[in-house]
């Protein structure tokens, strides 16, 4: 990879910058040589679950923090939140720089895996986002699937008041009802990720996160930009 090679990544709130960094480290795990630039908004979120839907000025935004990115010169962009996937559908046709979803990787590999797949939410305007994605990838890959959807309803405002634990279990016992009609959970936040071990015992069935696997794909496009730019155009 080129020592001068960065990663942007789009930020909806300020959660994953300070109070939980995983993303941060798994980029620097798998990239080190990288540059990695954060570009924050971070009342979007917020907004989008005010308003109960990616609003044109919330799209507007995140369209900003996209075209911002491509003017720092990234090679990749990294969009971290799942509840604005429309906002970064129409960034991607506003920027050149290709943008990568924390959820590609993710409902890219439960359609491979499951026909019956669950999605599991704290935030309501996540499953629309979430579920399209899972459609749209199960279209692309010829699979006939059927989705089931859970709102963990409340647990996310648990979390951002500080109650860890009892987000926690307001998680758990939201999957163990999705798990009875599904073959394979996917947790459409990033917040949830670190109980996917926790949930996936609970259950007796694969649960999917989209932190490392997210990271892991936006690492992978970076190669690939990186290394056609230093073929020359004579080779």
């Amino acid at each position: 990879m080129s020592p001068t090679a960065s990663i942007a990544v789009l930020h909806t709130s300020l959660l994953f910058v300070n109070a939980d960094s995983v993303i941060n480290e798994y980029l620097a795990e798998l990239a080190p040589d990288a540059k990695v630039l954060h570009f924050v908004d971070s009342d979007v979120l917020a907004a989008v679950v005010r308003e109960g839907e990616v609003s044109p000025a919330s799209t507007q935004r995140m369209v900003h923090l996209a075209q911002a990115a491509e003017s720092a010169g990234a090679d990749v962009i990294f969009s971290a939140c799942s509840s604005v996937g429309p906002a970064i559908d129409v960034a991607r046709r506003l920027v050149s720089v290709p943008i990568v979803k924390i959820d590609d990787a993710m409902t890219a590999s439960a359609v491979e895996t499951a026909s019956a797949i669950g999605v599991l939410a704290t935030v309501p305007t996540t499953l629309p986002p979430t579920r399209a994605l899972v459609e749209e990838k199960a279209r692309a890959a010829g699979r006939d699937i059927t989705v089931q959807e859970r709102l963990c309803e409340g647990a996310f405002s648990v979390l951002m008041a500080g109650d860890r634990y009892r987000h926690d279990g307001m998680v758990l016992d939201g999957a163990r009802a999705l798990a009875k009609e599904v073959d394979v959970i996917v947790l459409a936040q990033a917040s949830m990720a670190r109980l996917a071990p926790a949930i996936a015992e609970a259950v007796g069935k694969p649960v999917l996160s989209s932190p490392r696997s997210g990271a892991e794909n936006a690492v992978r496009v970076l190669r690939e930009q990186t290394a056609e730019a230093c073929v020359s155009p004579s080779s």
